[in-house]
């Protein structure tokens, strides 16, 4: 029975991605470090900053390599003040309040970014709960994320579905037992598929996404008539 959706942020709900990789360049060209797309996707997209930094920028302590990403990050919000979802987000919402579906995000972003994004998109009051890295033990690609939403929740992992755009995030959630749709936005479908994507779609409006929600539905009436 399908009792719960949850959301990756950057890159699912709304794409980011054209954003951060700007001011990634931007930062690391400041270092004498040119990147191109694929560097970005191979290297920074769904990571961590505390690994990114530590992978791209070894030679920095601690202390400079936390204020290279907050400096980073800054450049982010200042750039990302125009955000919108993703099409098909809106309706997704108001399908799972239809159907009475709980809503989790489980996002890596920082805190600062997240409560920036929900803010600017007008999303802040939409979930039931919120999980960041940073209240983690560990963040994606580690399945820890997602294993605490759905103790969050009070729901195991076969009541759930999650929507995730990178492969860190698919793998994280494949890990944690959560059947996965993968969102094209940043990657190729095909990239999504081979880390474990049940399917992958460019957005909400695809038709693929709604045949498999109402499908959940038809199970979940079929689930509650047998037990009358």
């Amino acid at each position: 029975m399908l009792t719960a959706i949850l959301f990756d942020l950057d890159g699912t709900i709304v794409n980011t991605d054209p954003i951060h990789y700007q001011a990634w360049r931007e930062m690391l060209l400041s270092c004498s470090i040119e990147i191109d797309e694929t560097f970005y996707k191979s290297r920074i997209s769904g990571r961590l900053n505390p690994e990114i930094v530590k992978d791209i920028l070894p030679h920095l302590s601690l202390a400079a390599g936390q204020k290279f990403a907050d400096e980073k990050e800054a450049l982010f919000r200042q750039r990302a003040s125009h955000l919108r979802p993703l099409d098909g987000f809106s309706e997704l919402l108001a399908w799972t309040q239809t159907h009475q579906i709980q809503r989790a995000l489980v996002t890596n972003a920082p805190r600062l970014n997240a409560e920036f994004m929900l803010e600017v998109l007008g999303i802040k009051e939409v979930f039931h709960t919120i999980v960041l890295a940073d209240d983690c033990l560990a963040g994606k690609p580690d399945p820890e994320p997602y294993k605490v939403a759905l103790n969050k929740l009070g729901i195991t992992a076969e009541q759930a579905i999650a929507l995730e755009d990178s492969p860190s995030g698919i793998r994280a959630a494949v890990a944690a037992d959560i059947c996965t749709i993968g969102i094209a936005s940043t990657h190729d479908p095909q990239v999504l598929e081979e880390v474990g994507t049940f399917m992958a779609i460019p957005d909400f409006t695809d038709l693929r996404l709604w045949t498999l929600l109402n499908s959940f539905i038809e199970a979940n009436v079929g689930e509650l008539s047998s037990t009358i």
